[in-house]
């Protein structure tokens, strides 16, 4: 796809699960306790564990790679906010809304933004993205 408009929008869902918490812990080397112990988590303002803020910007990757953009793509830069933890069981649905394309240098402006599913905003930002030209290379 080489044409975007202001506006157009993609979005996927996931819901965090403990496997993916635990998996996400071992792949990344972040065993904070405020991730993987109940117990410490009860003690924590949380009261219960919660999901690895990278682990839920990790769904921006398949959005991004897969959905909007898309394929070919490269991700070029991402700012990202936290706004509300992540627990077991939340479902997240990822978004991206493009904001701008620069079709000389094939660099797309997305805002993204991850709900859970009562609509509550958890992290929000925006990413860069170089796509592929015409040709259908970066």
């Amino acid at each position: 796809m080489s044409t975007y408009t202001v506006g157009q929008q993609a979005a996927c869902s996931k819901t965090i699960t403990e496997s993916d918490i635990v998996m996400f812990a071992g792949l990344s080397g972040d065993f904070n306790p405020v991730h993987i112990d109940k117990e410490y988590a009860q003690t924590t303002r949380f009261k219960e564990r919660i999901a690895h803020g990278m682990l839920t910007s990790s769904l921006l990757s398949q959005l991004l790679g897969v959905h909007l953009p898309g394929k070919g793509s490269i991700y070029m830069e991402q700012s990202i906010r936290f706004k509300s933890p992540v627990f077991i069981g939340d479902t997240i649905t990822a978004k991206a809304t493009v904001q701008e394309f620069n079709e000389e240098k094939h660099v797309l402006t997305l805002l993204t933004e991850c709900f859970n599913q009562n609509e509550k905003v958890v992290l929000t930002g925006t990413a860069k993205m170089m796509v592929p030209s015409e040709g259908g290379t970066v």
